[in-house]
């Protein structure tokens, strides 16, 4: 039998110690923090991360602490003007058999562990060397233990140990721009005016994205800018009101007021990574962040580690019977990768120009992109867009049983 040991308890690594539990191969998760958490900000799930948390038996659950979005809307920074509405809601639900949700992560990980239970989760475990032979793979802790497998997948984010100590070290990218983020009780933020819909507020240089979260109880904001402002990259890093709201001179009252109602926003700078030539090196794996951290664009970077984590997992789950070797393993890795890696890397750089997108300062460009939303607006082209219909059709399940010939034949466009 098949022994996994997963490096990192974070959304990819529980949801792939889940994955793994469905499909019946041994597992543990090693997690550095002495408990399982994550920093109260809000996470965008799509449908094509919604059919894996049903498979993993955590989506109903989510849902009940979730928000259903009517609709994307992207608003003028100054005006408030809605330049142009992308359906979810309902309109999603029909179109791709799940629905797009605004939850908090902190509510996604504690569905994720609930039904994970605390069965094969070490805690206080940090790794500082990974070594592997013929035989199996270690895990060397900080206290000289040794945690040995058949397998080992690093899913311990963007800052990976695994991906330093057993591909090339190498430092993440910086983006040039930073993420301003908070959250406000949902009753001031309706007192503003604020639907429960996912706002994509556009303006020189800066955006701001509005959602819901906690079944309506707090509305999540991120405000994303230079990056000059920031001094480090962490979700737990504060930053200053007055400063916040002084970037957003000038904006629409309800932003404005609606910065001013934080209590305590959080400033941290942005960073990716470069895609890397292959994620799996011998018994070793990567996935998620450790693989493909990506800038938050499209808002797919937990959902693409859920894609991840199914499509592992049901690799695994074929080379796990007491007969399987080694070699057969290391080609179910092989074939993850294969799977994922250039659907992730697809995501990672579309999420990377995106930010000049979301970010022109040009007037003139500005302009342009207004004029162009408000021109779909009118011919009433505001369906679902190729990015929308390539990123949400996408079915783990099938992707993993070779089954998806209808969804590789799409395309993501420009229109």
């Amino acid at each position: 039998m098949t022994r996994v040991v997963i490096v990192g308890g974070g959304i990819g690594g529980i949801a792939t110690a889940l994955a793994l539990e469905h499909h019946g191969v041994e597992h543990v998760v090693l997690e550095q923090a002495q408990r399982i958490g994550e920093v109260g900000a809000g996470i965008q799930l799509s449908p094509n991360g919604m059919r894996v948390l049903a498979l993993l038996g955590v989506a109903g659950a989510l849902e009940a602490r979730a928000v259903e979005p009517s609709d994307h809307v992207f608003r003028d920074w100054r005006s408030g003007e809605n330049l142009l509405t992308l359906p979810l809601g309902r309109a999603v639900r029909d179109a791709f058999d799940a629905p797009y949700l605004h939850a908090h992560r902190a509510d996604l990980l504690d569905a994720l562990v609930a039904a994970l239970g605390g069965e094969g989760v070490r805690l206080g475990c940090r790794v500082a060397a990974v070594r592997q032979d013929a035989a199996g793979v270690e895990a060397v802790l900080d206290d000289g233990s040794i945690e040995r497998g058949d397998l080992l997948i690093g899913a311990d984010g963007i800052h990976s140990i695994v991906r330093d100590r057993v591909f090339a070290p190498e430092q993440p990218r910086a983006s040039g721009y930073a993420a301003w983020r908070g959250l406000v009780p949902g009753e001031r933020a309706a007192a503003l005016g604020i639907e429960r819909r996912s706002h994509i507020w556009l303006g020189p240089g800066r955006s701001v994205v509005l959602y819901y979260v906690s079944a309506g109880r707090k509305l999540n904001w991120v405000g994303i800018g230079p990056a000059a402002a920031a001094q480090r990259e962490s979700w737990s890093a504060t930053g200053s009101a007055e400063r916040l709201v002084a970037e957003h001179a000038g904006w629409h009252p309800q932003i404005v007021e609606l910065l001013a109602a934080t209590e305590r926003p959080f400033l941290t700078l942005l960073y990716d990574r470069h895609p890397l030539p292959s994620w799996v090196r011998g018994r070793v794996a990567l996935l998620g962040d450790a693989a493909h951290a990506m800038l938050p664009y499209h808002a797919q970077g937990a959902v693409q580690s859920l894609e991840d984590a199914w499509v592992l997992a049901s690799c695994l789950a074929e080379a796990s019977v007491p007969s399987a070797g080694g070699a057969r393993r290391v080609e179910a890795l092989e074939r993850y990768e294969r799977l994922r890696r250039d659907r992730a890397t697809q995501v990672q750089a579309y999420s990377r120009a995106a930010q000049d997108w979301y970010h022109l300062s040009d007037p003139e460009a500005i302009a342009h992109r207004a004029e162009r939303f408000r021109r779909l607006a009118r011919r009433g082209a505001a369906g679902f867009s190729s990015q929308q219909e390539w990123l949400y059709a996408y079915d783990a399940d099938k992707a993993a049983r070779g089954d998806d010939a209808e969804w590789r034949a799409m395309r993501w466009t420009a229109r």
